[in-house]
């Protein structure tokens, strides 16, 4: 499996930077030259490498135009609240269960719904509660959290958005019931909606996870010449690599760490294609 950019990436990639120019900025001129920025750095890089590493580019790009390192802070307080406001519900789910690492990976999946500004993906914020019963019903669509069990010794837990977050964290608290030591990374720095250190702290999620580390950057993903040399050290020892959302499939399916359970929900047609899922889908997918 590898993500490359596929033609759908260009439209959805300007959207989204139209998006996140709106949520900053009224100004017409001032979203139009972020967009000028995004299409001159599309031009610049070409289409030939991941589409994460030409993502972090153009948004880099887009908020220098901007003069806003954070253009999704009012939607990324929004995702919290409502995570937080569900948290006794997705717990309920998780200690009543059968199998409550099953349930945690699928609640931890429930919250990568948190993704705003993804081309033709909403985000059901204004009824989450039936979003996540629903959802929690259906199950997963790929299903391999039999076959994670037994990795589950040394796991690097690679973050994605917030939001999400919040129920990452009962999945931690799962797999360090069955024994795992378990390191926790989110960004180094604001891009799009991920998750941070401040959300780290605000959950209190230090003190759920062994470890906790940033991927050194505010890049897309993990990209490898900007990491921190702990981070570059422990990935290719862990037992479990766990990456959460899109992005992080995005980036890590283009090296060789190996094995990597990608758990999100698919919300796009190219990574449907690349990872053997539909649009829609919820997996819990295990690369050996």
């Amino acid at each position: 499996m590898c993500m490359q950019v596929f033609p759908e990436c260009v439209p959805c990639l300007t959207s989204r930077v139209l998006y996140e120019a709106k949520l900053s900025s009224t100004d017409f001129a001032t979203q139009l030259k972020a967009e000028e920025a995004a299409v001159k750095t599309m031009c610049r890089m070409g289409f030939e490498g991941p589409i994460a590493l030409l993502s972090t580019d153009v948004h880099r790009a887009v908020y220098r135009i901007l003069g806003d390192d954070d253009p999704y802070r009012h939607v990324k307080r929004l995702a919290n609240e409502t995570a937080v406001k569900l948290l006794p519900t997705v717990q309920s789910l998780i200690q009543t269960s059968s199998d409550p690492f099953r349930s945690a990976v699928i609640a931890a999946i429930i919250g990568n719904t948190f993704d705003f500004g993804v081309l033709g993906f909403e985000v059901a914020t204004d009824d989450f509660e039936k979003e996540v019963a629903t959802i929690y019903r259906h199950g997963l669509d790929i299903d391999d959290t039999d076959a994670m069990k037994p990795l589950l010794n040394d796991v690097v837990y690679v973050a994605d958005n917030v939001g999400e977050i919040v129920y990452d964290g009962l999945l931690i608290e799962q797999m360090r019931k069955l024994g795992a030591r378990v390191t926790l990374v989110v960004r180094g720095g604001s891009i799009l909606t991920d998750a941070t250190m401040e959300d780290v702290w605000e959950f209190g999620l230090d003190k759920v996870a062994d470890g906790v580390m940033t991927t050194g950057s505010n890049a897309i993903g993990i990209k490898l010449d900007e990491i921190p040399a702990e981070l570059r050290d422990i990935l290719p020892r862990a037992s479990l690599i766990i990456a959460k959302g899109m992005a992080n499939y995005e980036m890590l399916s283009e090296y060789s760490f190996k094995p990597v359970a990608y758990l999100m929900r698919v919300k796009c047609a190219p990574v449907a294609e690349s990872v053997g899922a539909r649009v829609g889908d919820f997996i819990a997918k295990l690369v050996r």
